[in-house]
This record gives C-alpha cells, structure tokens and sequence, in this order.
C-alpha cells in the first residue's frame, strides 16, 4: 500500500514535465523553425559555451557557428540553393556537424549517408538522390573512389574533401573544401530567412522490409519537434548537461536525440567516431557527462564488461534511447546507478512515436497518436481478418502488429520514393477510406501501475524482411540481392536469428551448393567488398532445396527457427564468420558451444 502510493505521488510529480509537452504546438509550416535558426538562438545566448569535445577538439557555440557560415557562404557561391541535395558522407566529428548547419543555412537538403556504406548500396544512395555535390571525410575516400565511376556527380569541384586526423593529400578527383573560403564571411546568411518549418532538411536513409536503402523525408518541423519533446520530457535537459554521444550522426537517434536535443538548450556534447565499451566510462567522467543517448545493444555491451573503478559514482544520471530489452534493463540501472531512462519508440518515416515520460521499468512509454495492434499471422507475414474480412484488433496484452493513424497532428511524410511510401500504409482498419502507417513492429500493451490512464507499451518484435543488428536495421531482400550475384550462390534465403547474449539478430543465410568445391575464401571477401559489416551474414546453411510459399515467397520461419542449432539443422551443414575472422569456416560442435556459453561474443 505505501508502495502505490509512494508511485502515485512520484507519477504526479512528473505532470510538471508532461504538461508542457501536451500544450506543445508543432512549428507552422511555414514559420522560421528549422536547424539552422535554433541553432542561431543558441548562439546569441551561449555563445562562448562549450558545445562539442571531439577527442583533443573543443568547440564552442560561436566558433562552430562561424564555420558553419563560411562553409555556407562558399556552398551558395558555388550554386548550392535553396531545396538542393547535398550528400554528406562522414563519420561523427566536428566537420560533420559544421557541415550539416551550413546546408540547412542555404537551405539545401543534407543527403546523410551511413558510413559503412560500399558499393551498390552507396551508389543508390547518392544516385537517387540527384545531389548537385557532396562533402566527404578523408576517411570514407576509398569507398568513394571504388565507385566513382558509377556516381552522377562528375566533377571534380563537387566532390569536397575534408581532411582528417591524418595529413593526406586530397585526390585528383576531388576539391579540397578549404578552396576559395573567404574567412571574413561569419555573419549568419540572409539565405536562412528563408529557410522555413516545411522545408526537408535532411534525407534519412533506412532499410525498409524490401529492396535498397530508401530516403525518409525528414522536415525542419520534424526535426524542431522531435528535438524539443526529447528535451522537455525525455532528458529534462538543461544547459548545464552534457550529453555522451557515440551514435552515428548519419541516424535520426544521434542527430535528433543527441545532437539537436543539446543545441535546444545550449548544452554540451561529446561526440565519438565509434563506440568503445573499455573507454566509455573513463570519457564519461573526463568530459562529465550527465546524459547519454543510446541504443540497447550499447547498453548490453556495457553490462558485459568487467566493473571498473570510473563507473562508481558517475556522473549520468539520465539517458534516452531506444531498443534497451526488458531482461537489461533493471540490471543496467542498478549497476550503474541512472535515475531516468527514457526509453523512445518510433522510426525515421514514422508519423508518431511513444515515449517512457514516465520513467516506468522495462516500457517504451506512451503516445499521443491513435495507435491500435491488430492480430498478425508471422507465419504467412500479414495481418489476419475476421469472418468479415475485418482486421482483428488486440484487446490484451497479447503481442500485435502497430499501425498508427495517418491524421493532421500524425502527419506522414514517407520516403523520396512515393511508391515504397503507400507500401507502408494500411487502409480501411476501422473506418473506410482511414489510413495508417504501417509500423512493420510488433507490440504489446503492459500494466504498469498509476500511468495517468495511458497505456504503455513494451516492444517485442519486428516482422517481415528486416531484422535489426549492431544497431542497424537489415532488409533480407537487399541482403539477398548482393549474395545471388556471387557466381556459386544459387538462390541466397536471408532471415535474422537470435544468438545468446546478443542484441537483435545475427544475419543468416541459407541456400543450396556443393560445400566441398565452394570457394569460401573468394566468397568472404565478396561479402566483405560488397556488404556494410552489420549486414553480413554471420552464418550460412547449406539446404538441399528452398522451400517457397504459395505466393513463391521464400519460407523464413523454420529456418529462423532453428538457427544455427546443431540438433535442429537435420543434416544440413552450418559455416560461421566468427568475429575478426577472414573466413567462414565450420560451425562445430566446439564453438557452438563457446557461442551460447558466451565465449565467442558477438
């Protein structure tokens, strides 16, 4: 009894958060509410504030705001106006972020490509998006130069290279972006004023449940109130806060979550090339970071490392993210000792998302959109009807797929590509002629005690052709697409298993060849030249024949099922890229017991 009512008053307490955000009115269209006009407002309060730590790198506010207008200035001498495309293909640093302001500045449209992009995949990414330039890192050079002759971009002056740690010349076929900047030029640009809520800011790319990586449009309005919620009711972020950054900026969670949600208040941020487990704790207390954005698959690395002496009294104290599994959870918050974690659910072409406000265990929170579960047959990949050809809506806590209404205050903007838009929207599920945005996840509702008569969800699972791995979403057809072009790949099956003490799935591919002539050699690098490290596949079956649906889609679920399980694969052979090595070998009884003891770590 003293419990509940112990809850009830903490609950209550939280209204004085919760409320702001309910009266919280999303930017008119056509207001001046973009990246680069808050992030001007910062400027003019906290100006000499620290805003970026970059390993020896520090920022403040008014220096990175300085570059950011030099750039743009160059950026619209060279013809870059308002609505144009401009790809940025960088890793997490400070030239990242200057770059990224300088284009919502002109007004330009950032085109963030994933950095472990190569090949096909990168070639679509810039082609479809009709860039007129493209700003890259030092370090991303090689994947670029293996394509250049497959990319629209041709001259040489629309390819800015940005040095890097190291003093590498820039190649012969690009420009050097410190060319013909005029220094002088650090006012904020009369461009801006025109750069309004309704304008596409950037292009988010994300693997959807078919085909090649597709663009979400991602407005200024988006991105305004995305970050402001985050900021309100998410973190409770101050100006005082500093953020622990390691996600990719390239992703909606780093950008929005992290960096834009720091540039709200004027709050610092350390930013990070890659996420390091053994030296997360010791920057943690070197830069005093008192908020983390994470994805869950960090959160699991962490409670796996040995305790050090840093994580004892350290100074976070909330984190916001998504994707920290229930079984994780208490563990990680009592080992580390983080009063508030928000847990957020939601996608980058998403039209709604659901937040833990509440700071309630082991929930992706609550939302504010209609969004309804509906039963979903995994086995055939589709919603199941009723007798009436009705979708069947979930009335308990069972398992269902989430559909969220498409309305004014849910608007869905989709993808560059109107086609593979309407693929995600499902019409008719209560009322002729709705529509609703297909989440693709499976959901369940939970009771969590007094939740101001909200309910709360918790996350299950994803559905369909994409599964999530290294905190990446993999799409099983783009997967299988690559694989059929090696010469001794019949038909490649792509499906993502569970692997023990891992977050999210492991890629896993089946299809039919003699095991005794295939080059296994030749094929790991051709996986490697031509598939980013989250989408390889970790382990491969050898099947004597693919089993088709009567629609000849491909079977997934028993395959899913049994894995890469000795006892459950029949006599089917499985061959494994255990982690650092060059090549698939045997999966055997020695290692499949070290996978599921925990000795070989993912």
């Amino acid at each position: 009894m003293l419990a509940s009512i112990k809850e009830f008053f903490r609950v209550i307490s939280e209204l004085k958060y919760i409320v702001p955000l309910l009266r919280y009115k999303w930017p008119e269209l056509d207001s001046n509410a973009s990246l680069a006009h808050f992030f001007q407002d910062t400027v003019k309060e906290y100006s000499d504030k620290d805003f970026l730590y970059f390993e020896d790198e520090v920022w403040t506010y008014s220096q990175v705001n300085d570059a950011a207008n030099i750039l743009a200035n160059k950026l619209a001498n060279e013809g870059v106006e308002h609505g144009d495309r401009v790809v940025l293909f960088m890793e997490n640093r400070p030239n990242f972020v200057i770059s990224l302001i300088a284009i919502n500045k002109v007004g330009g449209i950032g085109v963030l490509i994933n950095t472990s992009l190569t090949g096909k995949p990168l070639v679509h990414c810039i082609n479809t998006s009709d860039s007129k330039k493209c700003i890259f890192g030092d370090e991303l050079s090689g994947s670029l130069e293996g394509v250049l002759s497959e990319i629209n971009i041709t001259k040489s002056s629309d390819f800015l290279w940005v040095e890097d740690s190291k003093p590498d010349n820039c190649p012969d076929w690009a420009s050097n972006i410190k060319n013909n900047l005029d220094h002088s030029k650090t006012s904020n640009l009369n461009e801006t004023d025109q750069v309004i809520a309704g304008d596409t800011a950037f292009y988010i790319f994300t693997s959807g449940t078919t085909g090649v990586p597709k663009a979400a449009l991602f407005t200024n309005q988006k991105l305004v109130a995305g970050s402001k919620n985050i900021v309100m009711a998410g973190y409770r972020l101050t100006n005082e806060d500093c953020m622990y950054n390691c996600l990719p900026l390239y992703h909606s969670t780093g950008l929005i979550l992290g960096l834009s949600a720091c540039i709200q208040v004027g709050a610092s941020t350390f930013i990070k090339r890659k996420f390091s487990a053994s030296s997360f704790w010791v920057e943690v207390q070197k830069f005093n970071t008192t908020a983390f954005v994470y994805v869950g698959e960090l959160c699991r690395y962490l409670s796996f490392q040995e305790a050090c002496p840093e994580e004892v009294n350290n100074p976070i104290t909330k984190m916001v993210g998504n994707g920290l599994r229930p079984d994780l959870w208490d563990t990680f918050r009592n080992r580390f000792n983080v009063e508030r974690i928000c847990e957020i659910y939601g996608a980058s072409e998403a039209n709604g998302m659901f937040m833990n406000l509440l700071n309630k265990d082991q929930t992706i929170g609550m939302s504010n959109i209609d969004i309804r579960l509906f039963e979903y047959d995994v086995a055939e990949d589709k919603l199941k009807v009723d007798e009436n050809g009705k979708y069947i809506e979930i009335k308990d806590h069972s398992p269902g797929l989430a559909l969220m209404k498409i309305a004014p205050n849910a608007v869905y903007a989709g993808y560059t590509d109107a086609q593979a838009s309407e693929k995600k929207v499902v019409t008719d599920v209560i009322e002729d002629g709705d529509r609703w945005f297909n989440t693709g996840d499976l959901l369940k509702t939970m009771d969590v005690g007094f939740a101001l008569g909200r309910k709360h969800y918790q996350f299950v699972d994803r559905v369909g052709d994409t599964f999530r791995w290294k905190s990446e979403n993999v799409s099983t057809n783009e997967v299988a697409e690559i694989l059929n072009v090696f010469e001794q790949v019949n038909m490649a099956n792509v499906y993502g298993v569970q692997v023990p003490n891992t977050e999210g799935r492991a890629g896993m591919v089946a299809f039919n060849c003699d095991p005794d002539t295939f080059d296994w050699a030749t094929f790991s690098s051709f996986v490697d030249e031509n598939l980013p490290f989250y989408a390889r596949p970790v382990f491969v079956r050898i099947i004597d024949e693919l089993e088709t649906t009567g629609t000849f889609k491909l079977k997934k679920n028993e395959l899913r099922d049994e894995a890469f399980h000795l006892d459950k694969v029949n006599n089917d052979l499985v061959f494994i890229r255990e982690p650092k090595s060059e090549c698939y070998t045997r999966l055997t009884n020695d290692n499949y017991e070290k996978i599921n003891n925990g000795t070989i770590n993912f």
